[in-house]
């Protein structure tokens, strides 16, 4: 059969979720159904990681880090005109539905994010053109989380459209004994503490204040653990005064933006997701569950989809620093337990959640929307 041609569309000048996934597509297409190009803004970090899978960047000036540009929609559409794909899938850029559609391409985008809907979006009349407009701006869409779909049919949005697809990453490397040990001495690890690990954005919605509150509560239980922060953001010294407060930054330790993150998530015992405002799926815990860690997570968003309760961790109240504490608690003293979770965690990863599974299922959409066979 014909080759059918896709442009990939990413607005994002750094390296988030949605890049990754994206990166993830392009490591694993079958290349000999599909021909592939992406259009980035100008100077975006995705560039060499594109470009290092053998696919050509086409840059566009105006869409860096925004949905909506009316003059990069001139833009877009040329490129469109030009390039004749088969079609476009979006990641966060409304620009490209549109000028995608007008172009006489077939669209769809990907809903990467979780949030609470806007109360104006649920409602009469928001609901209803919200809804008219991103039905016709999409022939399929992408929800990475039954939560992200819910989210979309709240706001209107035709179900029939939509396929849930849920993330998936490269699993992590494990690492050897002695290279677990060396790896504790790096980030200062005793030989009789546990390690448990939060890495998300530091934003309030994150809910890393929770995290830091059961790590006190836990240490005056007399748990001996190192608690790891890792990531950047805006509320970083918000949180780091907190520690400060509460006089436990030899215990509770901010890592900053790590590269290699799969070095820390080789020592890390438990790995814990707070977030209570924004969570679709994950990709720290996939990466973590490839590789055994169990994990205790908020009942927030694509969460639940990720972590099972009770099989390869726990889910917990959101914005509930108690009950994290008292699951964390449970997994570090019941050893037998957290072997179990730890097994099942590399199992559900296995059958679900791999980048070649994720892959697999995007591809057979495409077709699916090329071909015009509607949407399952």
């Amino acid at each position: 059969m014909d080759k059918k041609k896709i442009i990939e569309v990413s607005s994002d000048t750094n390296i988030g979720g949605a890049g990754k996934c994206l990166i993830t597509l392009l490591e694993n297409f079958d290349y000999g159904k599909f021909d592939v190009k992406v259009i980035l803004p100008p100077n975006s970090l995705l560039k060499p990681m594109v470009e290092e899978n053998g696919i050509e960047v086409i840059e566009v000036e105006g869409i860096a880090e925004k949905s909506l540009d009316i003059k990069s929609i001139k833009r877009l559409k040329s490129v469109f005109k030009a390039e004749k794909p088969d079609l476009v899938h979006t990641h966060a850029s409304m620009s490209a539905r549109i000028a995608a559609r007008h172009a006489g391409a077939r669209v769809i985008y990907t809903r990467h994010s979780v949030f609470p809907p806007k109360k104006y979006m649920t409602g009469f009349p928001g609901k209803q053109i919200n809804g008219a407009f991103n039905n016709y701006y999409a022939d399929g869409i992408i929800a990475v989380a039954d939560a992200a779909r819910e989210n979309l049919t709240d706001t209107g949005v035709n179900a029939e459209k939509i396929r849930v697809i849920l993330n998936g990453v490269k699993g992590l490397k494990p690492a050897t004994e002695t290279e677990k040990a060396e790896l504790r001495r790096r980030f200062g690890v005793d030989d009789d503490e546990k390690v448990i690990s939060i890495v998300a954005r530091l934003e309030d919605i994150k809910g890393h204040e929770y995290f830091i509150e059961a790590a006190d509560m836990l240490l005056k239980d007399g748990i001996k653990a190192k608690f790891f922060i890792a990531g950047t953001g805006s509320y970083e010294n918000t949180l780091k005064e907190k520690v400060r407060r509460l006089e436990r930054e030899d215990k509770i330790i901010f890592t900053g933006f790590i590269s290699d993150v799969d070095k820390l998530m080789n020592i890390t015992d438990i790995q814990v997701n707070a977030s209570y405002g924004t969570e679709a799926t994950s990709l720290a815990l996939l990466e973590g569950m490839s590789i055994g860690v169990p994990a205790v997570v908020s009942d927030f968003g694509g969460n639940p989809g990720v972590i099972k309760n009770q099989e390869n961790g726990y889910v917990v109240a959101k914005q509930n620093s108690a009950a994290l504490k008292t699951a964390i608690h449970t997994l570090i003293k019941d050893e037998a337990l957290y072997k179990y979770m730890s097994e099942k965690s590399v199992e559900i990863f296995n059958s679900t959640f791999t980048a070649e599974a994720m892959t697999r299922r995007t591809e057979e959409f495409y077709l699916d929307i090329i071909d015009r066979k509607g949407v399952k």
